[in-house]
């Protein structure tokens, strides 16, 4: 698919799913509140800057859409011809164009094991989470929610996104990535932890820069076996951008 066709489309998608939500969902201050945890507030509000497709910084806070599961930025997928598309460059832009200068709020429901906050985010009245799955460019992410799983349906009866062809789960994508990194790395712990002048960062296998990451043993450089080891050692996460 021509990248200008899959750009109109999208904006035309994006401006869809905001028309549509903005008169079915209640306003922002509306909102069911629920009980802070560890006594950090129940909704975080400011504005948004996109890290991936279902994860961007509210304000100071990183926020990890809940329920739903958008392609890794390297990810690609498949047109109905064949053809392939980068379905995870496109989740971030279809994300960066719902929430571009302007202010966000989400309704906090708790916290990942990588210390995100999971929350449902509302932009001009408008659920993030459903308009990524409803432009075909997240998944339900049913291991956690079923909350998406309808609206899924139909934007894989209108094959549209990633169901107008083949496409890869990005749990699945994220393990295969692992299972290929691990043969390489040490003990099979993949993540590499990188040192440079913007501190100590660790990488992912489907990370953007993970390739390029020569782990050649100097200058303090390791590899972790998991996330929760990388960031107790203090690396921090790769930034997406």
């Amino acid at each position: 698919m021509p990248e200008l066709s899959f750009s109109s489309r999208l904006s035309r998608t994006c401006l869809q799913a905001g028309a549509l939500f903005l008169l079915a969902l209640p306003p922002i201050a509306a909102l069911a509140v629920t009980g802070p945890e560890n006594g950090q507030p129940a909704i975080v509000s400011g504005p948004g800057r996109v890290v991936d497709g279902d994860t961007l910084d509210v304000g100071q806070t990183r926020v990890r859409l809940e329920g739903i599961d958008a392609p890794e930025l390297t990810q690609t997928c498949q047109t109905a011809t064949g053809a392939m598309w980068e379905c995870g460059k496109a989740a971030a832009a279809m994300l960066r164009k719902l929430v571009e200068h302007k202010e966000i709020a989400c309704d906090r429901t708790g916290t990942d094991r990588y210390h995100r906050t999971l929350a449902t985010c509302f932009v001009d009245g408008i659920d993030i989470e459903d308009a990524m799955v409803r432009a075909g460019l997240a998944w339900a992410f049913v291991k956690y929610s079923t909350t998406y799983v309808d609206v899924e349906a139909q934007a894989r009866l209108e094959k549209i996104g990633v169901w107008q062809g083949q496409a890869q789960a990005p749990w699945d994508y994220r393990r295969n990535e692992w299972q290929v990194a691990e043969i390489a790395a040490p003990k099979g712990c993949a993540i590499k932890g990188n040192v440079s002048s913007r501190g100590r960062i660790y990488h992912m296998p489907w990370g953007t820069w993970y390739d390029k990451v020569r782990m050649d043993g100097g200058h303090g450089k390791r590899w972790f076996c998991s996330e929760e080891e990388a960031t107790a050692a203090g690396w921090r996460p790769a930034s997406t951008n």
